[in-house]
């Protein structure tokens, strides 16, 4: 029988560890502005555009068309999100901002800039720049695309 490795020395191992902690963190904080990730993914992803098409929304975040109705119905009952008809496609609508999700983008923006500061505080800035590199360089060479929200 051959040895077998322990986790730790998996570095897809190591990755999730670290993805887990930070995003775990994220999730509680934003948890006060009554917001899921994957919700503040959409608001994020709508944020600075104009009015966009669920399918359009969809390929840009990486999700299928019945993901992002879900998320759409849940900000829209939370008032963060508007939908209208839209008026090349009758039987199609669009998603925007509402105004209270203009004014939420930026402040969980700062969450996010905070968990960021807090967890990588440990790297110097050089550090923090290098693995942003090396996780960009693996994002391109793999051709990852999406918005990662679990």
């Amino acid at each position: 029988m051959s040895e077998v490795p322990e986790l730790s020395a998996h570095t897809g191992y190591l990755l999730r560890m670290v993805s887990n902690a930070v995003s775990h963190r994220f999730a509680r904080s934003v948890s006060v502005e009554s917001v899921t990730v994957a919700e503040w993914a959409m608001l994020r992803s709508l944020y600075g555009d104009e009015a966009v098409s669920p399918s359009i929304l969809a390929r840009k975040m990486g999700m299928t068309k019945g993901a992002i109705s879900k998320l759409a119905d849940r900000l829209t009952e939370k008032g963060l999100i508007e939908r209208a008809a839209n008026l090349d496609d009758q039987r199609g609508h669009s998603l925007s901002l509402s105004a209270a999700g203009k004014k939420k983008v930026p402040v969980i923006a700062e969450f996010a800039e905070d968990n960021d500061a807090t967890f990588f505080a440990v790297l110097g800035g050089e550090e923090q720049e290098r693995l942003r590199h090396l996780l960009h360089v693996l994002i391109d060479k793999h051709g990852l695309s999406g918005v990662p929200i679990d």
